[in-house]
């Protein structure tokens, strides 16, 4: 990239960006396309922004070539909670991207869609328990506590015995849940040598 183009490709972010607050529909689009993700990221906020992003444009984001775009179409996919545009775009193909940011907000937006997407759940509780990420495992307890789906209670659990940002999630993630086995991994955590981990049993047994 050239001297020149740096300050180039920044005035076309911003052009794409005041395009949002303008009602400029028109710079929006042609700048989505632009070689610039920065600039490409911009733009698509800008027609969300309009209420005018499409379910090709979302999904045409997913399928960028940079993470940071791929990210900024999941943030709004979940901004939308799966209605309206993001309806029929699929994000759990994003559960398994090469870059783990992008798996860390796909799994986000998966806790943030109703109903859930066919097949998240089952993703979300493989990487609560395998992913190498803390920040992803993290993402993928929330999520599945977000959906409140049975079928990812086990993985819950297993996040009670995590690190502890990942305990302090799951013990959160619990929330929706009630039985045995939620009432003994809450009594656990009331006496987590994390204190947030603690603090966050006792809020939700009252105790």
């Amino acid at each position: 990239m050239t001297e020149r183009s740096v300050p180039d490709a920044e005035r076309r972010r911003r052009r794409a960006a005041i395009a949002g607050h303008q009602g400029d529909e028109a710079t929006a689009r042609e700048l989505i396309d632009d070689a610039d993700p920065a600039v490409r990221s911009a733009a698509l906020g800008a027609l969300h922004r309009l209420d005018v992003v499409t379910g090709a444009d979302l999904a045409r984001s997913l399928a960028d070539g940079e993470p940071a775009v791929r990210r900024r179409a999941l943030e709004l996919i979940a901004a939308l909670g799966g209605d309206g545009p993001a309806a029929g775009v699929a994000i759990v193909p994003l559960l398994d991207d090469p870059d783990p940011t992008v798996v860390e907000v796909a799994a986000w937006a998966s806790g943030e869609r109703d109903p859930a997407e066919p097949g998240a759940v089952a993703r979300l509780a493989t990487l609560a328990v395998q992913a190498d990420d803390a920040l992803v495992r993290e993402a993928a307890v929330a999520a599945l506590g977000s959906l409140g789906d049975p079928a990812g209670l086990p993985a819950i659990l297993a996040g009670t015995k995590d690190k502890a940002t990942v305990r302090r999630r799951a013990v959160i993630a619990l929330a929706p849940f009630d039985g045995p086995e939620v009432d003994a991994a809450l009594d656990a955590a009331q006496t987590d040598r994390d204190w947030q981990v603690r603090q966050a049993a006792e809020d939700l047994t009252g105790h």
